[in-house]
């Protein structure tokens, strides 16, 4: 079959039957592993920096906790213009394009991570570019939205970001395996030797043994080379939904441009907020965050050619109130599983590796040899959201999108207040970890919350739009919501640094809280401008 379909319809049922479910399947599960990979690649950091601890890498706390921000302000700011790339470019040829480029920064920190000389600038540089991976999300959920009718919406979507999302999973079990052997030979360079304990999925990994932390990086080098290959081959560009993609060399032209913008937002606002030397530190977290947002909303609508007119069009979802609600509601449950994923490792490592005790009548924070490995546990909450995330889609095609949200929503806040409260008596604890499981459970219940969440919204943004703006709502919304990559790992970070966890944890409740109230007003109440979509 031709990449370029002229003819797509699939509301037509005639149509779906003969052709268009076939097709669907194929670009979605093409779409799948493309995706898992771009996940992994763009939250591998916070894994990698658990490891450099581990490792002795001579950064601070802070240094490691603000790298991890670094990659998820990047991948949210690109979602913004990634959610307009299919209307432009094509999905095929935007997915493969996006997927390819994320060997860059996979095979940069396989190179710098084979010495501890490699200046922090290095790293956050490939952070910086790591953010592609979190960019790919809106492009990926706006094409695959175009290839399935209404009715399944819920369920191919919920596949699409569930299946998808084992990125983080994969990335948390897979990392710790493949550091622990020599797998690509001279390549990889020499073996480092652990300082402190390490871990794995099936058990401790003793201070004193050899690790090839640089492998983190070429293991997904060498996994996209297949999935690109099958992406340029296997997957269709719809004319209907991208009228004038042009040759596919003017359609990379256009994504490129695309997330260009986003890397000079991103690097500029990086650049006034992260502290000398690496940059000004004149700007705070928030405010930062916004600008990046409003600049790079505004180059794309200045950009001249089919870009900017695409975007003038597509900017009229700033119109209507349900992209605001559901912005804020996507920001529930997929800003909270992106931003929980990237803080958790750390936050294990830093709240029970190390404990309160009294020296010379002053507490100090000193190292826990009977530690919980990060790399052992922090996987279990990302895989069960992402597991439970499609059965979100399927339930909420039955009962209904926001019925759904508002039951997570109240499990969420309840969830949240008591991990803060564990996360405080472990912290001030000598034995931090008898509170380690009450700990990792509570987690494991907001991460559900938030991938049977996940699928609600999809379902609700699915109902409320048409066709055409479904796909730049998803995007949009996903982008902002991304920012949680950024905001959690800052927000818990600061708090642990001023001997205060349970705080953030406080205040994400609020926020859930605020997210119930919402979602009745908008789509529960008896006059609810839609009702339970």
């Amino acid at each position: 079959m031709a990449a370029d379909i002229k003819e797509w319809d699939v509301e037509d049922k005639a149509f779906w039957e003969s052709q268009g479910r076939r097709i669907a399947n194929r670009n979605l599960w093409i779409s799948i592993p493309n995706l898992l990979v771009a996940f992994a690649v763009w939250l591998m950091w916070g894994i990698i920096t658990v490891q450099m601890i581990n490792l002795g890498f001579p950064f601070s706390q802070a240094e490691l906790f603000t790298l991890t921000a670094i990659a998820g302000l990047t991948g949210a700011t690109l979602r913004i213009p990634a959610s307009f790339m299919i209307r432009v470019a094509g999905g095929r040829n935007t997915i493969f394009l996006t997927s390819l480029l994320l060997i860059l920064p996979a095979l940069g920190a396989g190179f710098a991570l084979q010495t501890q000389d490699t200046p922090l600038w290095v790293f956050q540089l490939l952070a910086l570019l790591s953010g592609v991976g979190g960019g790919n999300f809106a492009a990926s959920m706006s094409n695959i939205s175009t290839f399935f009718p209404k009715s399944q919406q819920g369920l191919a979507l919920g596949l699409n970001a569930g299946l998808g999302n084992f990125g983080v999973t994969t990335m948390q079990i897979l990392i710790p395996a493949v550091m622990t052997i020599g797998l690509f030979g001279v390549i990889a360079g020499d073996p480092m030797i652990l300082l402190k304990d390490s871990g794995t999925l099936i058990g401790r990994i003793p201070a004193g043994t050899e690790t090839w932390i640089q492998n983190a990086g070429f293991i997904w080098a060498a996994i996209l080379v297949p999935l690109v290959i099958l992406a340029w081959f296997g997957m269709n560009n719809l004319r209907p939904i991208t009228p004038e993609p042009g040759h596919p060399l003017a359609a990379f032209g256009k994504v490129l441009s695309l997330y260009l913008i986003g890397f000079v937002t991103a690097g500029v606002g990086l650049y006034l907020y992260l502290p000398a030397p690496t940059g000004l530190g004149i700007l705070n977290m928030w405010v930062a965050m916004l600008l990046i947002i409003a600049a790079t909303l505004f180059l794309m609508r200045v950009m001249p050619g089919q870009i900017g007119a695409n975007s003038k069009r597509q900017f009229t979802i700033f119109k209507d109130k349900h992209t605001w609600s559901m912005t804020v509601l996507y920001i529930l449950t997929f800003g909270s599983f992106i931003g929980y994923s990237m803080a958790l490792p750390l936050s294990i490592t830093v709240i029970f590796g190390f404990t309160s005790v009294e020296i010379d009548g002053v507490m100090q924070r000193v190292a826990h040899p009977d530690a919980p490995s990060a790399l052992t546990y922090a996987w279990i909450g990302p895989f069960v959201g992402a597991l439970i995330r499609p059965l979100g889609g399927w339930v909420s095609d039955k009962v209904g999108g926001s019925i759904v949200t508002q039951i997570i929503a109240g499990v969420m806040v309840v969830a949240s207040a008591a991990v803060g409260y564990i996360m405080m008596l472990a912290y001030n604890s000598p034995n931090p970890e008898q509170y380690f499981f009450a700990f990792i459970a509570l987690f494991i219940v907001i991460f559900a919350a938030t991938g049977i969440g996940n699928g609600s919204t999809f379902r609700t943004i699915g109902v409320i739009y048409n066709r055409e703006q479904a796909g730049p709502v998803l995007g949009w919304t996903s982008a902002v919501a991304a920012y949680g990559a950024f905001v959690a790992p800052l927000v818990i970070g600061e708090q642990i640094r001023g001997g205060t966890p349970e705080m953030a944890m406080y205040g994400f409740a609020v926020f859930y809280a605020l997210c119930m109230v919402l979602n009745w007003w908008f789509y529960l109440r008896r006059n609810a401008y839609v009702k339970n979509p």
